[in-house]
């Protein structure tokens, strides 16, 4: 068994307490921005069966061009600064973007911090060159289970080859502080969790970010794919009997209040729903919203960089991020609700006011 955070209950509650109280007195009235998430397109050349944005089903249609994205990059450096404010480079797939090396070599010498998301398919030494060059600090590669299950999950023949070796050429390179892969768990792949750590540790890399598979985009036209309660417990101690097992670190998501058990126990701090309180999202077409795991609806929207002051915008709106409007349903009397606040808001359902994952009843 790895050794985790040794915090018993009683000192975990603590925390857990100062953090929301934190959340009401001080964050909720004074959000800050640290996490500024970019999606480059709404392209990407997999298909995958869980994808949140649903990725290739729809045209893209009014993307933002390379100069109003420049413009944008101003005038956040203007209003908040680089030093705090990193950006997250995401998609669809941003190496589809051909402008994306100009886009971000331009964030580079504005000062800022970048990282980004990526299913590793298009990178190889000269791409890998390029990020570097661009000024790329940190990546994420999705890699989601062995060759056959990879393959299939993301409906993408022969990707399993070509993303290990995209992230063979980013630890090549040397100049990255981080890179990581993520996993998306799921009743399918679940199985494999020791010879996926064998096989990943072997790669190169030293993170390895497990995360659930989540009810939302194509995922929920999925039945055969969500965990069990037996599968989560599964998962999480896994998570705790690796996570300083070798070189290899494995950590999980942000996402979901996991109890005070578990909670410290496999990721670094406590859950906090990080939407519109420390997290930002620009939309391929300029929209503005808190995160883009967050289902797509017109009035979760909080404004566009095209028409609307991005600082504006994040000092005005993002109301329901900031105040208890999920206390509602089965959350009103929940004993819990002091530290999960309602959970993750990309798992919460707007149409029934309820979470569509919580783990009550399932972790604690």
């Amino acid at each position: 068994m790895g050794k985790n955070s040794g915090l018993n209950n009683r000192i975990k509650n603590g925390h857990m307490e100062q953090l929301a109280k934190y959340r009401e007195e001080t964050l909720r009235k004074t959000p800050e921005l640290r996490s500024l998430f970019i999606e480059m397109t709404g392209n990407c050349n997999e298909h995958c069966r869980h994808c949140g944005s649903n990725c290739g089903d729809f045209k893209e249609e009014g993307r933002l061009s390379g100069e109003e994205i420049k413009r944008f990059l101003d005038d956040v450096k203007r209003d908040f600064g680089t030093e705090k404010t990193r950006l997250c480079i995401t998609g669809g797939e941003p190496l589809l973007r051909e402008d994306l090396f100009d886009i971000m070599e331009y964030a580079h010498s504005l000062g800022f911090n970048w990282g980004m998301t990526s299913n590793g398919t298009l990178i190889d030494d000269t791409v890998a060159a390029k990020l570097a060059k661009a000024g790329m600090r940190t990546i994420s590669v999705s890699l989601d289970g062995l060759k056959e299950y990879h393959e299939w999950f993301r409906q993408s023949p022969g990707s399993y080859e070509k993303t290990v070796a995209g992230i063979r050429a980013l630890v090549k390179n040397g100049s990255f502080s981080h890179v990581q892969i993520t996993t998306v768990v799921t009743h399918k792949n679940i199985r494999d969790l020791k010879k996926m750590y064998k096989e990943f540790s072997g790669i190169g890399v030293r993170s390895w970010r497990v995360i659930n598979i989540e009810p939302i985009g194509r995922a929920k036209e999925q039945p055969d794919l969500p965990l069990s309660g037996e599968e989560y417990r599964k998962l999480f101690d896994f998570i705790k009997e690796y996570r300083f097992k070798g070189p290899m670190e494995v950590v999980y998501g942000c996402s979901h209040y996991l109890g005070e058990e578990l909670e410290r126990e496999v990721r670094k701090w406590y859950f906090l729903c990080n939407a519109g309180l420390y997290v930002a999202s620009v939309m391929y077409n300029g929209d503005i919203t808190a995160c883009l795991d967050i289902e797509r609806r017109p009035e979760l929207v909080q404004g566009n960089i095209r028409r609307d002051s991005f600082k504006e915008v994040w000092e005005n709106k993002f109301d329901i991020y900031r105040t208890d409007y999920r206390k509602c349903g089965p959350c009103a009397d929940c004993e819990h609700y002091r530290f999960c606040a309602g959970d993750a808001f990309h798992s919460w359902n707007f149409d029934t006011m309820e979470p569509n994952l919580c783990f009550k009843g399932i972790l604690f």
